[in-house]
């Protein structure tokens, strides 16, 4: 029997084992998953062969191992698992690394039961945040969690947690399917394309729901009139002029203060903290080893499928901001083909005067044939690291602010046709790749109610609706700015202005029809801003946002906090009518201090950025526990803050946390028409990522994105919500049962041993 090359676990001093051919499983240890100790280690047994031959080991004897993963077992055994009998948990066969403790009755480390009891603790937190806001949570950590409390976690249970994208219910009946016992077969039915509406005007509306809106401390609360059903049951209530409050789970600000607080005391526990760096790092060599065994086998499985490679399987750009979606060489074609064909076109006014396009590039003293990129000059470049301010200046073509208006907004005289023009553009370039998606930021800056209407009607009336294509909508944290020009006296006005139009076009959208037929197409809210601005510290003294008159802006916890409760109480509300939900995925962890990163975990779906995960190993085990999805953008971030190579995107997904690759600006960034395919180019010959690992981020991107049910049963199969095997279809992800099996059994191996205190299946 042949005997694996390379150095065994332990031998380094860094604990690194060499990245080569194939991959290696690692099961815990029963008693002893995340134990703090180390132990020396007296033998690695590799067993390798046929399905059923499990126990043929050759044994190799290693000196002085150290262990650091966790309390170092008597032995480490690689194995071939058969698959179980009918009715058992599919398991497939392929190498795995089982880890056997030296004693099974040996007690818990109390630092190590501690640890795991504070990390349930965390996980249950999110759980509640998550179900209270109808955003989705994953379904293994809810399913442990359930098994915890004594109970059977069913298919209904976790629907409930899923996003409600559409109308229709959720799918999530088991399959039936015939996989072989490597898992390269899958003989279900293709889950057909889903009816794709062709524009804004077929969106049905619903009838009006009588009711009043009103913003109470900062949150909005809807009261319809009291029902005759209502009087029968309690006959000293009469109709007239009563009300009743919608119970729309609102959260409280200080409960949610002392959650906040209890996250941060966790991220800086000494034991916790070197509890999950333990476990981070033998997750990364975990899969190490499950890559050194068994990359030919994930190969091998992707080679079988007909038609399907990475260029053909569905990719959401789950990351990108509309006014900067272009490159600048499309940038400059489209200024240039404006400058020939509407040069009298008036576009702007100035003190008083019309200006027509011929108007404004002659004030520069420009003409077509002058432009170039370089002129442009919109690119970050060295002058942009670390200054945020420089690097929003590059917004503006020439350094002219007014191109920026002209070109790159929705909002001027022109009512925003020329953006709407050049997005319609981007938005078929993506039609034309069909597999490629984008999730766009448009801005709403909530200095006046009428921002949403203007939105709106400049998507419908432009018919910027495709089937490739969502809206997110962006919230930027300038209150500051907009108290100093004196546009808002508090910061209540400014959640006023962005949330209580929304819930009227929820309860009435016959009378708000362009704000109704936008929203159909939004897929959730976003918090941009530059995240190292000093800040002030969020405490119970924090005024409620209608005391909060100063010009200092809000903590950045306090911006997501009144965030999460609106969009909160909107879905419920949205919910109760039949209608799309939204997620709060707000720009956090890319710079700035972590505590922004306690915050998201309890109220966002997933977040952009997350490179300070990297300092809090407490916060990046709970991501990963949770499986809090992060939009990570090496390009961008190696011209604003970290250099690529030293981005912690290939720890994060050896790991196993949730990770995809995004854009964020390929006006700043990319050179080519497709600036996805391109971020994915860079990563792949930087990081040496093999198509089974691309294929693998393209199918974390769609199920970040908030694109409808259906349309995602489509892209990755009808079951895809199902853990494990079952949930994957390879004709449509690409992505081998043998990585998603691996993926599955390393995340219920770790929330069993930090939830259950049981050793993982054997």
């Amino acid at each position: 029997m042949a005997t694996p090359q390379g150095p065994y676990p332990g031998q380094s001093e860094s604990m690194a084992v060499p990245r080569s051919g194939s991959d290696l499983d690692v099961r815990p240890s029963p008693h002893h998953v995340g134990s703090v100790g180390e132990v020396c280690a007296s033998s690695v047994e590799w067993s390798v062969g046929d399905p059923g031959d499990v126990g043929v080991a050759d044994t190799c004897p290693i000196d002085d191992v150290t262990w650091r993963a966790g309390t170092l077992p008597k032995s480490v055994e690689v194995d071939m698992v058969s698959p179980p009998t009918p009715g058992a948990d599919r398991r497939l066969a392929f190498q795995r690394i089982r880890i056997s403790s030296i004693s099974d009755n040996e007690p818990v480390q109390s630092d190590v039961a501690e640890a795991s009891k504070s990390l349930v603790e965390a996980l249950t937190l999110r759980q509640q945040y998550m179900k209270r806001s109808c955003q989705p949570f994953c379904a293994s950590t809810q399913r442990v969690l359930t098994s915890m409390e004594g109970a059977q976690s069913s298919s209904s249970s976790q629907q409930q947690q899923r996003r409600s994208r559409a109308s229709a219910p959720s799918m999530m009946a088991s399959t039936s399917s015939s996989v072989s016992s490597t898992g390269d077969i899958d003989r279900r039915q293709r889950c057909p394309p889903p009816a794709m509406m062709p524009d804004y005007t077929s969106v049905p509306s619903p009838p009006a729901l009588p009711g009043r809106v009103e913003m109470v401390d900062g949150i909005v609360r809807v009261w319809s009139p009291v029902t005759e059903a209502v009087v029968a049951v309690d006959e000293s209530i009469h109709l007239d002029g009563v009300e009743e409050e919608l119970d729309l789970q609102q959260p409280n600000f200080s409960s949610f203060l002392h959650d906040f607080k209890s996250m941060l005391a966790l991220s800086v526990n000494g034991p916790v903290k070197s509890f999950c760096y333990r476990r981070l790092r033998y997750l990364e060599l975990r899969y190490q080893m499950h890559e050194l065994l068994n990359e030919t086998k994930e190969s091998t499985a992707q080679r079988s499928v007909p038609h399907r490679d990475f260029y053909n399987v569905r990719k959401v750009d789950t990351h990108i901001h509309a006014a900067s979606a272009m490159n600048q060489k499309h940038l400059l074609r489209f200024i240039k083909k404006k400058m020939r064909l509407a040069t009298s076109e008036t576009v702007c006014v100035r003190d008083g005067r019309h200006l027509s396009l011929k108007d404004v590039f002659e004030s520069l003293n420009l003409t077509a044939h002058d432009l170039s990129v370089d002129m442009l000059d919109m690119h970050a470049d060295r002058d942009t690291f670390h200054r945020f301010d420089k690097f929003n200046l590059k917004y503006n073509p020439i350094g002219e602010s007014r191109l920026r208006e002209i070109f790159l907004k929705s909002d001027n005289f022109i009512e925003g046709r020329y953006f709407a023009e050049i997005l319609q553009e981007v938005i078929s370039d993506l039609e034309d790749s069909k597999y490629q998606m984008a999730e766009m930021r448009l801005s709403i800056y909530g200095r006046d109610k009428t921002e949403w209407l203007k939105l709106a009607k400049w998507a419908v009336t432009n018919n910027l609706c495709s089937s490739n294509a969502r809206w997110l909508i962006q919230i930027p944290r300038l209150y500051s700015l907009y108290r100093a020009k004196g546009l808002l006296n508090n910061f209540e006005e400014l959640l006023n202005n962005i949330f209580v139009p929304l819930f009227e076009a929820t309860l009435n959208p016959e009378a708000h029809s362009e704000i109704h037929q936008f929203l159909t197409q939004v897929a959730g809210f976003d918090s941009v801003d530059d995240e190292s601005k000093p800040e002030q510290k969020l405490s119970k003294h924090s005024p409620e946002p209608a005391q909060w008159c100063s010009q200092h802006n809000p903590p950045y916890a306090y911006y997501l906090f009144y965030m999460y409760a609106n969009i909160t109480a909107l879905n419920n509300l949205r919910r109760m009518r039949g209608m799309n939900t939204f997620s709060l995925r707000p720009h956090c962890g890319e710079s700035g201090p972590v505590h922004h990163l306690a915050a998201a975990y309890l109220l966002a779906e997933n977040i952009s950025h997350g490179l300070l995960l990297r300092k809090v190993p407490a916060l990046q085990y709970l991501f990963y526990l949770a499986q809090v999805g992060v939009a990570m953008s090496p390009l961008s971030n190696n011209s604003l803050f970290l250099d690529y190579t030293r981005s912690p995107l290939p720890e994060f997904r050896a790991r196993g946390l949730l990770i995809s690759l995004s854009t964020d600006d390929p006006l700043m960034f990319h050179y080519t028409r497709e600036p996805l395919i391109e971020e994915y180019s860079i990563a792949a010959q930087v990081w040496k990522l093999n198509s089974c690992d691309l294929s693998e981020l393209a199918r974390n991107s769609v199920l970040m994105s908030g694109f409808a049910h259906e349309v995602k049963q489509h892209w990755l199969g009808e079951d895809y919500e199902v853990e494990g095997v079952d949930g994957n279809d390879i004709r449509c992800t690409n992505v081998p049962n043998v990585r998603i099996s691996y993926r599955h059994e390393t995340l219920t191996d770790e929330l069993e041993a930090i939830c259950l205190q049981r050793p993982p299946k054997t």
